[in-house]
């Protein structure tokens, strides 16, 4: 693997990873036009996921060490029941049910839903879907008004981001603008809600990983600095467009994602990990 190449996947990384436009949609582009996927380079793999939960879990550090604190606190029965210890009870509640789909199913949905013609589907469903979230929802709930209930939908959401062109990110804001949260405040609990589940794929990933090829060491330095520095941009970046604009730019940009993997459909490569 190349310098050029391995910084461009850690960009592609990074940028999809947490805007809604769907990782799996431009790594089918990029297989496409490469020839390589991340999934043949095991140790490639690894480093671009570590940097992703690395970006979420440092953007956030406040805000978790806060929760983290507060609910070992109540678990320990050293601390009261605060609105951080309850909020730390709605994320790991909000884990489980993509937790479990990755468990049972993670390989069947994305062996069977690989393929570019049902990446490009997924990529127009998720686009329909926020265009209409956006035109007929009217949310207006905070953050701090996350209940049980919200956190189970907007998990089985996160749920079904395993199938490739969903997007994680998209899916769970549409989730949140479902359960009438404000746009900021469902992107934010979409941030939130996705560590657990970042950092559990990062450790098993990393288990399967073995030892770093030494003459390598380069490239994947390469691509995970890109991956850090695009994801740490694009969280800051989202945060502060759903604070001004809605999300039809993202649907848009995924409608015509869309398209031109359906036009290419015929002289693309293929994409099978």
């Amino acid at each position: 693997m190349n310098i050029l190449f391995a910084a461009l996947a850690g960009l592609v990384q990074g940028l999809t990873e947490f805007l809604p436009v769907s990782s799996s949609g431009h790594l089918v582009l990029l297989h496409a036009l490469t020839g390589f996927s991340a999934d043949d380079d095991v140790a490639f793999d690894v480093m671009l996921h570590m940097a992703t939960a690395i970006v979420v879990v440092g953007f956030f550090r406040q805000e978790l060490l806060g929760i983290v604190r507060a609910w070992a606190r109540h678990l320990l029965r050293r601390g009261p029941w605060s609105p951080d210890a309850r909020f730390g009870w709605l994320l790991l509640l909000g884990s489980v049910p993509a937790a479990l789909a990755g468990a049972l199913g993670e390989d069947w949905l994305t062996s069977t839903f690989r393929g570019v013609g049902s990446v490009a589907v997924a990529l127009a469903v998720v686009a329909v879907l926020m265009l209409a979230a956006e035109r007929y929802l009217r949310p207006t709930r905070a953050l701090a008004s996350v209940g049980a209930p919200d956190a189970l939908a907007i998990g089985f959401a996160q749920a079904l981001a395993l199938i490739p062109g969903v997007s994680r990110s998209g899916i769970t804001i549409i989730a949140g603008l479902r359960q009438g949260l404000q746009r900021e405040a469902a992107t934010r609990f979409s941030f939130l809600l996705s560590v657990p589940i970042m950092l559990g794929a990062g450790a098993k990933k990393l288990s399967a990983a073995g030892a770093l090829p030494l003459d390598a060491l380069l490239p994947l330095a390469v691509g995970f600095i890109a991956a850090l520095v695009s994801g740490w941009w694009a969280i800051g970046f989202l945060l502060r467009f759903v604070k001004r604009a809605p999300l039809n730019i993202f649907a848009y940009y995924r409608l015509a994602l869309a398209g031109a993997l359906l036009l290419l459909l015929p002289w693309l490569t293929p994409y099978a990990p």
